[in-house]
């Protein structure tokens, strides 16, 4: 069931606000970064990855096995940038009204008021996002899409920042609706938390988890921060030959026969906005091939079908197999 918490969200108004410099953006994301890093012990990569979507206004998805750190990649963000968050349990008697909110009727004045649901936080965890009907899966589409809901007529906007992070266990199918392609092409990146090194797991059994850690987290910036980050990504420079070279991946996940349904133009776009958003955290003003080409499996791997025959070791893996095997193919320009 919906668990929101009591913040209250930032309302939409970046009329006055400045982007962030390049330098300015590195020093948020590293203090970023140091923050999330001691409540998820061992995970830099991933975390990277996850801040890369948010200064990108992108969605997560997670899929792995339970027990990992989904969930706590999404307290650990939204404690460290002091957003208002809220958790979503989805099952399958969950209804979309319970997401999105309902209209309730006052007699007193006689006039229906709306009750927002706990889609209108800035973080929103959809933990198991599969294990509920397509018809409450598809409440996401226009908020992850648009940045609003339509209830009753009415288009609502949601507080910004916002952020979707669902996670999903890919090993597990009994009683669970798969996402279809038009819901995985709203998310910006699929990532897998996997196991902890060996190291970091001896540590946690010694010490007794993360959860103390998690509930001691100390904000290091504030939803306006954000903003200003999200506001500078769309001004990080982009060579022409950079952007040819999102679209010759794209093309390639079209041509290549392994595959029956290649990335989408949306797909094109949030690569090149992961990009400059990794290029900006990395404190650059400008996008270099690299950037382009280390954030192509988790950004198209998920958007891929994959032709008959080509499956092997489970979807996944064998989408961002064929995904990486293509990234090697394609000449990175110089």
């Amino acid at each position: 069931m919906p668990d929101a918490s009591a913040q209250t969200p930032l309302k939409n108004s970046s009329a006055a606000l400045s982007p962030l410099a390049a330098p300015e953006a590195r020093a948020l994301f590293l203090a970023l970064r140091t923050n999330v890093a001691k409540a998820l012990l061992g995970k830099d990569a991933l975390i990277d990855l996850a801040l890369c979507a948010l200064a990108a206004r992108g969605h997560l998805l997670l899929e792995d096995v339970p027990g990992v750190g989904k969930t706590t990649l999404a307290h650990a963000l939204a404690r460290s940038l002091e957003l208002s968050f809220a958790r979503i349990q989805f099952t399958s008697d969950l209804l979309p009204g319970d997401i999105t909110g309902v209209s309730v009727f006052d007699q007193r004045t006689s006039e229906f008021t709306f009750k927002p649901g706990p889609l209108f936080a800035n973080l929103v965890l959809a933990d198991e996002i599969n294990r509920t009907t397509p018809r409450t899966q598809s409440c996401l589409l226009e908020a992850m899409a648009e940045g609003q809901i339509s209830i009753d007529g009415i288009a609502r906007p949601l507080p910004e920042p916002f952020l979707v992070l669902a996670t999903q266990n890919p090993h597990e199918h009994a009683g669970t609706y798969p996402l279809p392609e038009s819901q995985l092409d709203r998310f910006t990146m699929r990532l897998s938390v996997g196991y902890p090194p060996a190291e970091v797991e001896r540590a946690l059994l010694l010490g007794g988890g993360t959860k103390d850690e998690l509930s001691n987290l100390k904000a290091v910036a504030d939803a306006v921060a954000v903003r200003r980050l999200q506001l500078a990504v769309p001004l990080v420079a982009v060579a022409p030959e950079l952007a040819d070279y999102v679209l010759a991946l794209s093309a390639a996940t079209r041509n290549s026969p392994l595959i029956s349904l290649g990335a989408s133009p949306r797909g094109a776009l949030a690569l090149l906005r992961c990009a400059q958003a990794r290029a900006l955290l990395s404190g650059r003003n400008y996008v270099e091939p690299d950037d382009v080409k280390e954030l192509a499996v988790a950004v198209f791997a998920h958007r891929l079908v994959l032709a008959r025959g080509a499956q092997g070791g489970g979807d996944r893996l064998s989408a961002e197999r064929v995904m990486r095997e293509l990234a090697e193919q394609v000449a990175a320009p110089e």
